[in-house]
């Protein structure tokens, strides 16, 4: 049963640390940032925290000279994304068993992002945290997807020009730009471990691929400059990816970087993050 309209959640101003790395994956900066927060409770001591992100304009998609790049990051584009609120972390086993009493992961661990899921089974979860709380989540659109990623950076990565082991999850076993070779845990690792970007979103790059809720289109030609979903009539359409994962070369874990699967796909590599419109109201 739906919940009577809540009213507008209490924020809460938090405080982090990122970075900034060179070529070499060199950090050179750790730059301080504050973010306002939510925290719906799920029960049994769980919670899930959501932070404000502000609207803006921003560069969609890559430029063609990026190392890595794809051709279907383009063409760049302006979007304007409206304000919204974002998970701070990837939807998490212990979050996910609360609001759907399954977890269908292969690592296990409360803390560790719930994968093998679908874009269905995240869809359910979007549908029946809706109905628990009373207020609208759903999957990111991938428009608020990188614009949440990118927080302000127009490089490769929100650390800068490229990422090392020691700040994401991923296939150390390749590298980007002029960064050493790292680790290859070959397996996820607990949200919140790595630095978080200017938004104070972690994880944003690495660890599981997230789901978006457009279907997959083959470039930006047609994409929508307010930011919004791009849908087709298709019955088994194929949905957007984003992010990378642990078993991800690094240059899949760009901010602009896309993969598609059909909807109802799941493997280890693949989980998501919701996103919450609230009234901006005090």
């Amino acid at each position: 049963m739906v919940n009577k309209q809540p009213s507008t959640p209490k924020l809460t101003l938090f405080e982090f640390e990122t970075a900034k790395v060179n070529g070499k994956g060199e950090i050179f900066d750790r730059p301080k940032g504050k973010a306002n927060s939510f925290k719906e409770d799920l029960g049994n001591r769980v919670t899930l925290e959501m932070v404000k992100i502000p609207g803006d304009t921003f560069t969609m998609g890559s430029p063609e000279d990026e190392e890595g790049r794809s051709k279907d990051e383009g063409p760049q584009r302006q979007v304007t994304v409206p304000e919204f609120f974002m998970g701070k972390y990837q939807v998490t086993q212990a979050q996910y068993q609360q609001i759907m009493g399954a977890n269908p992961s292969n690592f296990k661990g409360d803390k560790r992002p719930v994968e093998k899921v679908s874009w269905n089974n995240a869809v359910e979860f979007c549908k029946k945290l809706s109905q628990k709380t009373g207020r609208t989540y759903r999957l990111p659109s991938e428009a608020e997807w990188e614009y949440a990623c990118r927080a302000g950076t127009t490089t490769p990565f929100y650390f800068d020009k490229t990422i090392t082991t020691n700040l994401v999850n991923y296939n150390g076993d390749d590298t980007y730009a002029s960064a050493p070779r790292g680790i290859y845990r070959q397996k996820t690792t607990e949200v919140g471990t790595f630095p978080p970007n200017a938004f104070g979103l972690y994880d944003m790059h690495g660890n599981v691929w997230e789901w978006c809720q457009d279907t997959w289109h083959d470039n930006y030609k047609d994409a929508l400059k307010d930011g919004s979903l791009l849908l087709d009539n298709d019955n088994r359409p194929q949905r957007v990816l984003r992010g990378g994962s642990w078993g991800s070369l690094p240059k899949n874990c760009r901010s602009a970087a896309r993969i598609r699967y059909v909807s109802d796909y799941g493997y280890d590599n693949l989980g998501f993050r919701v996103v919450c419109v609230v009234s901006s109201r005090t």
